[in-house]
C-alpha cells in the first residue's frame, strides 16, 4: 500500500505536527513500507488462533517491595539550589 505525501500532511495537521518536506517524503516511504509488511501478514492462516494481549508464559518480573531506610534529609538536599527548612524551595508559578 502506498502512502502519499498529501496523506502524511493530513495526518501531521490532525496531530498538529510541523514536518518539513523532507520529513514528509521520508514518513510516506516508511509508512508505505510498514503497511506493505502488514499486508504480507494476511497470507498466513490465523483461523482458530486465540487473540492474546501478552506473551504466553510471561511472569511478573518485579522485585518484592521491601521497606528500607531512606537518605537523611541533609544528604538528599545537599545539591538543592534553594532550600527551605524541611525540603526543596520551589518558585511559585501560579498566581
Amino acid at each position: 500500500m502506498e502512502i502519499s505525501k498529501q496523506e502524511v500532511e493530513k495526518v501531521a495537521a490532525l496531530a498538529r505536527l510541523l514536518v518539513s518536506d523532507g520529513e514528509k517524503e521520508m514518513f510516506a516511504k516508511q509508512l508505505s513500507q510498514i503497511l506493505t509488511h502488514v499486508e504480507k501478514l494476511d497470507q498466513y492462516d490465523t483461523k482458530g488462533v486465540e487473540p492474546a494481549s501478552t506473551v504466553f508464559g510471561q511472569v511478573n518480573v518485579f522485585r518484592d517491595d521491601v521497606a528500607r531506610p531512606s537518605l537523611p534529609v541533609e544528604q538528599a538536599l545537599a545539591n538543592a539550589p534553594e532550600r527551605e527548612a524541611d525540603g526543596f524551595a520551589v518558585p511559585k508559578i501560579i498566581e
